[in-house]
């Protein structure tokens, strides 16, 4: 029973049904969440299925089988998921495999790839801190300060402003060295990813998670 109910969680995660409002005869991932948490499924478990059903969307994505609505719809059933389980992260007995500060770059105002892959990183287990859209180096650096240990990710889609990610890698290093960055964008690649000192380089949502899991292993 336990089971089938955490598979049920997984895969109304991955098609984004979030509650039964619509189909009242039909639950979703917020009423099954709560069910299973009441009747004494571990927490980590509930993640879990909620991180499994996410992953599979994500690799859905990766692979041109799913779309941005699809992504979206997961997020928020997942999210649906997650705000039980927020009481068990705040007591420590489930913990967060990390935290993101992600923001898109200083003169970008561009946000949907950034969007995808907080959503994907947040439904994976992870903290996310969104600093949003024309992100400075100094919101970055006090977001650092404020979530010590953090990854920091940079998005940015315009030729004209990727090589603003060098200037916040740098000004953000100048005052906190240990700082590990992730970088994704339209015109960013590995290459890029090296040139400006960044650990890691995405080129989706699902490579972004895989390389944080990478970050922070190793």
């Amino acid at each position: 029973m336990e089971q089938d109910l955490l598979a049920k969680i997984s895969e109304l995660t991955e098609t984004g049904k979030v509650d039964n409002k619509i189909n009242k005869g039909s639950d979703g991932v917020d009423e099954l969440t709560k069910q299973a948490l009441n009747e004494g499924v571990e927490p980590e478990k509930v993640l879990d299925a909620l991180v499994l059903g996410m992953s599979i969307v994500g690799e859905k994505f990766a692979q041109g089988k799913a779309f941005v609505p699809n992504m979206l719809l997961a997020a928020k059933a997942m999210n649906a998921g997650m705000a039980h389980l927020k009481p068990f992260f705040s007591s420590g007995q489930v913990k967060r495999k990390g935290s993101l500060v992600i923001g898109t770059v200083f003169g970008d105002l561009h946000d949907i790839g950034k969007n995808l892959v907080a959503m994907m990183v947040e439904g994976s287990g992870w903290e996310v801190i969104d600093l949003g859209v024309d992100v400075k180096p100094e919101k970055f650096i006090s977001a650092v300060e404020q979530h010590p240990g953090c990854v920091v990710g940079i998005s940015a889609l315009l030729t004209t402003t990727m090589n603003n990610m060098e200037t916040v890698v740098k000004a953000v290093r100048g005052k906190y060295p240990e700082t590990r960055f992730i970088i994704g964008g339209a015109p960013v690649n590995q290459d890029f990813a090296d040139k400006i000192g960044a650990d890691a380089y995405a080129p989706n949502p699902k490579g972004a998670v895989d390389k944080l899991n990478w970050i922070v292993s190793s």
